[in-house]
């Protein structure tokens, strides 16, 4: 085929508007929209089954909004690509920059290849507001503290203008060799995630009206609220971010159009907390299993199995460890602050590593990203570049009474505790007997007894932590 070509590569950008990298497609004749679902290159951080089950029903809306005209391949995206080149006049290749350490490897491959062969490579920004490469210290080497990373940023800006829809001016085309959607490997063989389809609505209208009804109905309580996690103050938009539903651009748009005021603050300074997981991840691409913090290195991790899957199940004893781990597995999502309390007593209740924590998650989680759920057990573990304390161990107890009272997340995902009053509600095992059997409640055979003594594990990990 004589006819020029330009190769479309989607892959964290499941979006039409504000995708740099299609807008320049969009200008050309003849369209090749492409996506790859690369099993090959990521290794171990091969996508997990949630984050699966969400690239399926994004790329169904993508591929509607692209009049069906996407083609899927599974493979190795150099071979696929040098094999869409040798079967098309490929003149044009653009697609937009990932930061996972495999796929800069990958990609930066492919771009050179293309260029030797005298292609127009182009890549594009479409998933930060600012490459980690352009915010340095005066010295030129990366920072490993927020706040001072925050305050350059906010000092030198970012260029944040969204784009809006792009006009296709060419025709879109297809490859008859490109597998159908179906075929890849993505939704689960077994029934697992029949709860998913109530929570989520995955695709750009899906982002698009998550955000709409957070500015609407939420942000206005998001600093205090966002703590609570029977409360509707968060904004989940996390898994639509990191599958390109949405662009940081899009969001920060239309945070910048409210009043100033705490709330947007807030959630602006978190929306930059995800951004220095990325520069995290790009300046120290062991980030996700190696400690940043080397004496760590030494820290005594207890390989103990039996307590790994009591915490994987939700069988811990602790009501809101277990309701957090529950809520992870039946929807693919945690709380924010639930996340924490559940990291934290894995690694320093339990002593297990936290790498197996973050493959837990890695696997269960819609919004797996692994640059934030590397740098965050990172920094719940104490071993991460701004990480908080060792010390700082949440006490799920007096985490639940704070921040569930009346035991409203608690109980939704733990029913077996719904008749429980909320006196007991966070420390079962205290209960008179004719409180638990009014409630139905036996423990050891209808709730666990705690696996371990919350003061004791404590003492334990602070006594590791000084042997550092």
């Amino acid at each position: 085929m004589n006819t020029p070509i330009t190769i479309a590569w989607f892959e964290q950008d499941l979006r039409l508007s504000d995708n740099p990298a299609f807008a320049a497609a969009a200008m050309k004749d003849h369209i090749l929209p492409i996506y790859i679902f690369d099993n090959r290159n990521a290794g171990e951080y091969e996508m997990g089954g949630a984050s699966r089950w969400w690239l399926h029903h994004s790329l169904t809306e993508l591929n509607e909004k692209l009049d069906g005209k996407l083609n899927f391949f599974q493979g190795d995206p150099q071979s696929i690509i040098e094999a869409l080149c040798s079967r098309f006049n490929v003149t044009d290749m653009f697609w937009n920059r990932r930061y996972e350490p495999w796929r800069i490897s990958r990609d930066k491959k492919i771009k050179a290849n293309g260029l030797m062969q005298g292609k127009n490579v182009q890549t594009f920004n479409a998933s930060l507001l600012n490459e980690p490469w352009t915010i340095l210290k005066k010295d030129g080497t990366p920072y490993k503290v927020f706040t001072p990373y925050y305050r350059q940023v906010a000092l030198g800006g970012s260029d944040t203008q969204a784009q809006g829809m792009p006009r296709i001016f060419g025709t879109l085309n297809t490859d008859d060799k490109a597998s159908t959607l179906d075929e890849l490997p993505l939704l689960p063989k077994i029934g697992w995630d029949t709860q998913f389809y109530d929570c989520w609505s995955p695709g750009e209208s899906g982002a698009q009206s998550v955000l709409q009804t957070f500015l609407a109905n939420r942000l206005s309580n998001y600093k205090e609220g966002r703590d609570f996690p029977a409360l509707k103050s968060i904004s989940t938009l996390s898994p639509h971010l990191h599958f390109g539903e949405i662009s940081p651009r899009q969001i920060h748009d239309a945070f910048l159009s409210l009043a100033d005021d705490n709330n947007r603050e807030h959630f602006l300074r978190e929306l930059h907390w995800r951004e220095f997981s990325y520069y995290l991840l790009f300046h120290w691409p062991d980030l996700p299993n190696k400690n940043l913090k080397v004496r760590f290195n030494l820290f005594p991790w207890q390989e103990n199995s039996e307590a790994l899957t009591h915490w994987q199940q939700g069988l811990t004893g602790y009501p809101l460890v277990d309701a957090g781990m529950r809520e992870l597995w039946q929807t693919g999502f945690m709380h924010n602050r639930v996340r924490m309390i559940t990291a934290s007593f894995l690694v320093k209740n339990l002593l297990v590593d936290w790498r197996l924590g973050a493959r837990w998650f890695w696997d269960c989680l819609v919004d797996a990203d692994l640059a934030s759920n590397s740098a965050s057990w990172q920094w719940v573990a104490g071993c991460g570049t701004d990480a908080s304390p060792y010390f700082r161990i949440f006490n799920p107890t007096t985490q639940g009474v704070r921040f569930d009272p009346e035991g409203l997340y608690t109980k939704h995902f733990i029913p077996e505790l719904k008749d429980l009053p909320a006196k007991y509600l966070y420390r079962p095992w205290e209960a008179p007997p004719d409180v638990l059997k009014k409630a139905n409640i036996i423990l050891g055979e209808t709730y666990p007894f705690p696996i371990v003594d919350i003061k004791v594990s404590r003492e334990k990990a602070l006594a590791a932590y000084r042997q550092l």
